[in-house]
């Protein structure tokens, strides 16, 4: 027993005697310590400054008035971090034994600032990470100091800014940050959260051999960020040098809220093309910032897209994608059915009330810059519909060719390519060159016009500009030819026409029609319409109001063995809105058309009995070249002039 109270004695003097002299340890040689640790742990300049206590409680340790960890050696741009206010916890039985054991770094309201060269140094990659430098001090110790770990570290309210070379420089506010880190050579628990745009953006990452991977290793990486229910993850290897290889995941409810809430611009994408994002792809990241994607699978709001894409994310991204789809939704990107027969959908304005004139939002032109090569078994454009579509997207700072190098629509084939350019203000254009179309359905998607039926090809360039759907079409200008061969013309029987004079209903079948045609401030012109019909001939001339959804169409068909094989014509005119055109037979063009002797006849009729009036009444005797008023005017000047000598004499 005697002995047991003595050794319980030793290990309580013992204790007294380290308490002791922890607490006449001065403050600033632990701070020295400290600073000397952390220098050897990130080979930087680390100061601390400012007035300098000791803590005992919770932990051993000192807070200090300033901290500062200095940069890399490459920069200018000044310290990795400084803060106002700092504490720094060690652990008490390892400064007894003459190691130095960080239990904690806690800083209030710093600046760090993270800095990236296009050669792929960053400022947070670290000389010496493994702890195993001496502590520099007055006399070379006569071993080398134990490793050092550092347990835990807690930002609060810091100032993060990101600087990578060639990119606009990225500052966030109101930063909390922890590490826990509790064995050197083992697994770090990050947890961050940010406030871009003052919603709460949360990242958490566990790291295998963080002591490595600071120092510019592959490891072990599995992150997310998550922010108002939108989460982006990834789960695979990364070092500090930007080399990045996984699986990632992206999912969004809305995507242009998700862009803004992490500090980005964000983009009112429309339903369908990324509103709403639910991706799965391998993701690999080059140190020199070249993205590629293997393996994509991404439904992006109704519309499934798989493929390959190379990235580089340096400035304005540059794309080269590969990308297949099945049946392809793209209404919510042209604002619904377009076509002019049918109701409003979304912003579309119903028949006959004119076109949207919603302002468009081409802004989503800036965003990349590179080539999307793209098929898809249909594509919906809303007012238009097509089959297999193979197409090459091309986009060069906001101008957007699409490529149409084989589409199948409305039973034909087209080719040709699309413009959309917003470098100084929106305008669109193209050129279109369609063989073996079906008219009606693609007058009716097109236009509403489901009158005319047949089978033919057609050529088309185009060009309009305006912030909207209906400043553009009353801008458009361009030119265009169409030739179609046997078909219908429903709502006119030109065969009952010309045998009673009734334009009204029926159905006309021809052989063929061919016409071209100048569009110009939104208005069609034609002036060379032919139509052949059996027995007939029918010509037309009129314009197309593009921007008003009207026309005024004049139809000329002759009976071509009709009044003795001179034939006859009854001319009809189409005019009205597009929705509901009125059709009538034009008697004033039918009498100057069919009846031109007959009427100079009954004029040259009436002129002689006029003359043998004016003779027999009036005494006027016409002379030869002179007119009947001439003659008329001559005999009533001679009257007055008489008249007026017998008042003179």
């Amino acid at each position: 027993m005697k002995w047991i109270l003595r050794g319980i004695g030793l290990i309580l003097f013992v204790v007294l005697v380290a308490v002791v002299s922890l607490m006449f340890l001065p403050a600033d040689r632990i701070a020295r310590i400290a600073a000397d640790q952390l220098r050897s742990f990130t080979g930087r300049d680390v100061t601390i400054t400012g007035d300098v206590s000791m803590t005992f409680w919770p932990v051993l340790g000192v807070s200090a008035g300033g901290l500062e960890v200095g940069n890399a050696s490459w920069t200018d741009k000044g310290p990795m971090l400084t803060a106002a206010n700092a504490a720094i916890g060690v652990d008490a039985m390892s400064l007894l034994r003459g190691d130095i054991r960080i239990t904690n770094i806690e800083a209030t309201s710093p600046t760090i600032r993270l800095e990236l060269r296009r050669d792929g140094r960053a400022s947070w990659q670290f000389t010496d990470a493994s702890g195993a430098a001496q502590i520099e001090t007055a006399t070379t110790p006569a071993r080398p100091a134990r490793p050092i770990g550092i347990e835990r570290l807690k930002v609060t309210d810091a100032r993060l800014i990101y600087d990578a070379e060639g990119s606009d420089l990225v500052a966030y506010e109101g930063v909390d940050l922890t590490l826990d880190w509790p064995e050197r050579l083992g697994t770090a628990e990050i947890t961050a959260t940010l406030r871009p745009a003052g919603e709460a953006v949360t990242v958490t990452a566990t790291i295998d051999r963080f002591a490595s991977f600071i120092t510019g290793a592959v490891q072990p990486v599995v992150a997310e960020l998550a922010t108002g229910g939108d989460t982006l993850g990834f789960d695979g290897r990364a070092s500090t040098s930007g080399a990045v290889a996984g699986a990632l995941r992206l999912a969004t409810t809305d995507t242009g809220v998700f862009l803004r809430n992490i500090g980005l611009s964000g983009a009112d994408l429309p339903q369908g093309l990324g509103r709403s994002i639910d991706m799965r792809t391998d993701l690999t990241l080059t140190p020199d910032r070249r993205l590629a994607l293997r393996d994509l699978v991404a439904d992006l709001g109704g519309n499934r897209v798989t493929g390959a894409a190379d990235i580089t994310l340096r400035g304005v991204p540059q794309v080269n994608a590969q990308l297949n789809a099945g049946a392809l939704d793209l209404t919510g990107a042209t604002g619904g059915n377009t076509g002019g027969a049918g109701g409003g959908n979304g912003n579309v304005a119903p028949a006959g009330s004119g076109w949207p004139t919603d302002r468009i939002d081409a802004g989503g032109l800036a965003a990349f810059n590179g080539e999307i090569a793209l098929r898809a078994d249909s594509i919906d454009l809303g007012g238009l519909r097509v089959g297999a579509t193979r197409a090459l997207v091309r986009n060069d700072r906001s101008r957007m060719v699409i490529e149409l190098r084989e589409v199948a629509a409305y039973a034909g084939q087209v080719t040709g390519e699309f413009v959309m350019n917003n470098r100084s203000g929106l305008s669109v254009g193209g050129t279109l060159n369609a063989r073996g179309i079906e008219m009606q359905p693609l007058l009716t998607d097109a236009a509403g016009l489901e009158r005319f039926n047949g089978r033919g090809d057609a050529d088309l360039s185009f060009l309009g500009s305006g912030a909207s759907v209906d400043a553009i079409l009353k801008s458009l200008s361009g030119k265009g030819a169409i030739k179609v061969g046997r078909g219908t013309i429903t709502g006119i029987d030109l065969d009952r026409l010309m045998r009673a004079g009734d334009a009204g209903g029926g159905t006309t079948v021809f052989d063929s029609l061919g016409a071209s045609f100048d569009i110009a401030g939104g208005v069609l012109q034609n002036d060379d319409l032919l139509l052949l019909l059996p027995n007939y001939r029918a010509t037309g001339t009129g314009v197309i109001d593009i921007g008003a959804q009207t026309l005024d169409y004049l139809v000329t068909p002759t009976a071509l063995r009709a009044n003795a094989g001179r034939g006859v014509a009854i001319p009809v005119r189409i005019v009205g809105p597009w929705s509901a055109p009125r059709i009538k037979p034009d008697l004033q063009a039918v009498i100057d058309l069919n009846f031109a002797a007959e009427k100079q006849a009954v004029e040259a009729r009436a002129k002689d009995k006029l003359r043998e009036t004016l003779q027999q009444e009036l005494g006027v005797s016409q002379q030869d070249g002179q007119t009947v008023e001439d003659a008329v005017r001559d005999k009533v000047e001679d009257k007055l002039r008489k008249k007026l000598f017998k008042l003179l004499e």
